[in-house]
Order: structure tokens, then C-alpha cells, then sequence
């Protein structure tokens, strides 16, 4: 089962994000977030002896979000041969360990598969984040300090 402060921290991480649902599951349990004019819905999962789902609205924030813009990505040439380096979770996308250290890759750098490509940081957690694969970094298509979701392509790699 989930604990509060964890169900919490992923509240705030929707409401931050452009993401209208999300559904997380671990061990048997279940939660799933909607957004409905602004307002996020936490839904409890049905379970077999139990009632019908809860439907239990989230706290009001005191102050409201700034809103996060994820932009598009510019169209690189023959992108088909690029592999591309996504980001494992919903975070906040950083280039560097921190804001006085250089970023760790920027275009034109050579990457091995266990190079760190840069850090995913979730609920307060700084996630460093593998190349994965051999290659040059072609392309960067996120900004430092970027909101990114679960998924979204991060750098596009041309293997070796």
C-alpha cells in the first residue's frame, strides 16, 4: 500500500506537469490521478469485497503552480538512424551535477553506454541518467531545468 507523503508528492508532480492522467501501480495497489478544470482526482481502485471507487479531491494549493511549457522538439535530419535516450520518469531534466559544474555531454561528445547523460530529479531524488549505447550526441532537446514526462525523448545519439 501506498503511505500518504508518497501519494502526496505525486499529487504535486501531476499538478506541476501537462499530463492529464496517470496511473501508478506497485505490489497490488493501485492509484490513478485525472485532472478536471484544474483540479486533480485521486481514484482508489476497486477491490473485490470493498465499495465502489472513493473519488476524493486533492487539497487546494495555496499557491498556484507556475505553469511548465514542454517545447517541441526541432526536426533533426534522418532522425530514423538515431537512437534516442528517453527519460525513465516524470522529473525535472538537469545537464549538470549542479549549477556551477559544466554539463555532462553537450553536442558533439563521444558517450558510452554507462556515460551519465544527465540527471531526472523526482520528489526530491536526483536520478542520474545512462547513455546506454555507444555513440555521439547529435542533438539535445531539452532544456536545463526542463519539466520532462516519463518517456520523452532527452538527446538523440548516433551509434557507433
Amino acid at each position: 500500500m501506498f503511505k500518504v507523503q508518497e501519494i502526496r508528492e505525486i499529487i504535486k508532480l501531476v499538478d506541476a506537469s501537462s499530463i492529464d492522467e496517470f496511473v501508478y501501480e506497485a505490489d497490488g495497489a493501485k492509484v490513478k490521478l485525472k485532472k478536471k478544470n484544474g483540479v486533480t482526482e485521486v481514484v482508489a481502485p476497486k477491490k473485490e469485497a470493498a465499495p465502489a471507487a472513493a473519488v476524493v479531491p486533492a487539497p487546494a494549493p495555496v499557491v498556484e503552480a507556475p505553469k511548465v511549457e514542454v517545447a517541441p522538439a526541432a526536426p533533426v535530419a534522418d532522425t530514423a538512424e538515431l537512437h534516442k535516450i528517453t527519460s525513465p520518469m516524470v522529473g525535472t531534466f538537469y545537464q549538470s551535477p549542479n549549477p556551477d559544474s559544466p554539463a555532462y555531454v553537450k553536442v558533439g561528445d563521444k558517450v558510452g553506454d554507462e556515460s551519465i547523460v544527465c540527471i531526472v530529479e523526482a520528489m526530491k531524488l536526483f536520478n542520474e541518467i545512462e547513455a546506454e549505447i555507444k555513440g555521439e550526441i547529435v542533438e539535445i532537446l531539452v532544456k536545463d531545468g526542463q519539466l520532462v514526462e516519463y518517456g520523452q525523448p532527452l538527446f538523440l545519439v548516433k551509434a557507433e
